[in-house]
């Protein structure tokens, strides 16, 4: 039986991995798609859209459809898929490949306040500005709702879902971006606080440079922790070099 790999995606590089899996003769790849997002992009590869239904669901899937090795590359933020993905693997005894794109250091002259959640954030805002640069996605806006006093401009891919802050000038918008946009995205709105998540990655890390160079403070939301006992890998290479070691064939 051909090898079959189940990639938990959503991201760039579970699209490289795709593809780069797809291109290897014999070899049966599938992405699953959580559907949050109505334009993904071509995937190579069978994909499908939707969940599971929780750890046992996926375990049963997996089962079902022959699989062989199992790699999450969500989101880093993801972490209930992760934490699915882990307990299905468990269930299984299939292997699990956890890739992750490095996180983001600051460097000289950044002005970062690391916060554990967006709550945290919301909390810390009213003392470092109040034209706020929202970047932390449609699904989280109501841990923002309540500031009132504040201005905001979010930035997601789809349309932002209620409830948000009464003062909210949305954009729609896909990455990558440049420093030039958002510079000028930054000045042209008065910006003087920028609120992240240390998603990594270069595509969106253009407005960090650029925060930096007008010297605003940016609130990083800290990642989830992994589950106990799981590892990441930083890069579709060292995913590659590990579903070789693993993949029969």
């Amino acid at each position: 039986m051909s090898p079959h790999v189940l990639i938990l995606g959503g991201t760039t590089e579970a699209r490289e991995l795709a593809a780069e899996l797809a291109s290897r003769p014999g070899t049966k790849v599938t992405t699953s798609l959580a559907g949050r997002v109505t334009r993904p992009g071509e995937v190579a590869g069978e994909v499908r859209v939707g969940g599971f239904g929780g750890a046992q669901g996926l375990a049963d899937w997996l089962r079902a459809q022959g699989v062989c090795a199992v790699v999450d590359a969500t989101h880093p933020f993801a972490e209930e898929i992760t934490g699915n993905a882990a307990r299905a693997a468990d269930l299984t005894g299939l292997p699990l490949v956890v890739l992750r794109r490095p996180g983001w250091r600051p460097g000289p002259g950044d002005v970062w306040h690391p916060v554990p959640s967006l709550d945290a954030a919301a909390e810390l805002l009213p003392r470092l500005g109040h034209r706020v640069f929202l970047t932390t996605g449609r699904l989280g806006l109501a841990a923002f709702a309540h500031l009132r006093e504040l201005h905001f401009v979010v930035r997601s891919v789809e349309p932002p879902e209620p409830p948000v802050p009464p003062h909210t000038h949305a954009l729609l918008a896909r990455g990558p971006f440049t420093l030039a946009d958002e510079t000028a995205l930054l000045r042209d709105h008065g910006i003087d606080v920028l609120v992240t998540k240390d998603s990594g990655g270069s595509a969106t890390s253009a407005k960090l440079t650029a925060a930096r160079a007008l010297g605003l403070p940016v609130v990083l939301v800290r990642r989830p922790p992994l589950p106990r006992g799981v590892c990441a890998v930083p890069d579709v290479a060292t995913a590659l070099h590990r579903l070789r070691a693993i993949l029969p064939g």
